[in-house]
């Protein structure tokens, strides 16, 4: 029976099924053997400006740290009468950067948070403008917009349009994706980020993306973990064994005795 995801995966997931292909290809051979272990979901429906936020306040960092901090902002500087990005734009530097200390990195996540902060007052007026404009705006545009952003780099771009904007087609690469799918062979090994991202979009279906990117994270953390995946002691206990290449998993065997 397939387990749910932990709830900071996809708080705002809506079941659903996705259609198997005849032929697949590798990428989506291995999302579609991940819809048997986890829930499928689309998603869509966060707060833009609060999902841009959570998603900083997590780089570098795990749920377990990243999530106090988030919560930790959210009881000090949300107001239901006042704008959270325009309350933010005006935020004192060091004491964001002390309510956010869980997360690390805060003075640098602060000024981050700050100045897409006075972004979104200066060029969209509220928080609520520029959630429309996450949803309504073509994602090409949208992304672009927020890589502009200060701190914002595609994966925090990424996870913005497939959250909030609940954009198709859209597969943010974190650590655990990025792991992954070399591992399995799907991506070269020697592929940066982006040209991972380019080769999982280009050959998952759009509507299964945003599932294939939760469930990857799911499966990095239960199986396919950094330092000693479960393959290392009995390939068999892997549930893709026999989808993956295992690329430089020797090599993690090694590093892990």
């Amino acid at each position: 029976m397939p387990t749910e995801p932990t709830e900071n995966i996809s708080p705002n997931g809506q079941h659903d099924t996705f259609a198997r292909a005849a032929n697949p290809a590798p990428a989506e051979r291995v999302v579609d053997r991940l819809g048997e272990l986890y829930w499928e979901k689309t998603y869509g429906g966060q707060d833009a400006f609060v999902c841009l936020v959570r998603t900083i306040l997590s780089q570098n960092t795990t749920d377990a740290t990243s999530q106090p901090a988030h919560d930790a902002l959210i009881e000090r500087y949300e107001d239901p009468e006042h704008d959270l990005a325009v309350t933010l734009a005006s935020a004192d530097h060091d004491a964001l950067a002390e309510t956010i200390a869980p997360a690390g990195l805060q003075h640098q996540k602060a000024t981050s948070i700050i100045q897409a902060a006075e972004r979104i007052r200066d060029e969209f007026d509220t928080a609520a403008e520029f959630d429309r404009f996450v949803r309504d705006t073509s994602t090409a545009t949208v992304r672009e917009a927020l890589l502009e952003f200060h701190g914002v780099g595609p994966k925090t771009a990424d996870c913005v349009l497939l959250f909030a904007g609940g954009q198709t087609g859209v597969f943010p690469v974190d650590t655990h994706v990025y792991r992954i799918y070399r591992r399995l062979g799907v991506a070269p090994p020697d592929a940066d980020h982006e040209t991972v991202r380019a080769s999982l979009e280009a050959a998952i279906p759009p509507k299964k993306c945003g599932f294939g990117h939760t469930a990857s994270i799911q499966f990095g953390r239960e199986y396919c973990t950094a330092r000693k995946p479960v393959c290392v002691d009995d390939p068999s206990a892997c549930p893709l064994s026999d989808l993956c290449e295992q690329v430089g998993v020797e090599t993690d065997r090694t590093t892990s005795q």
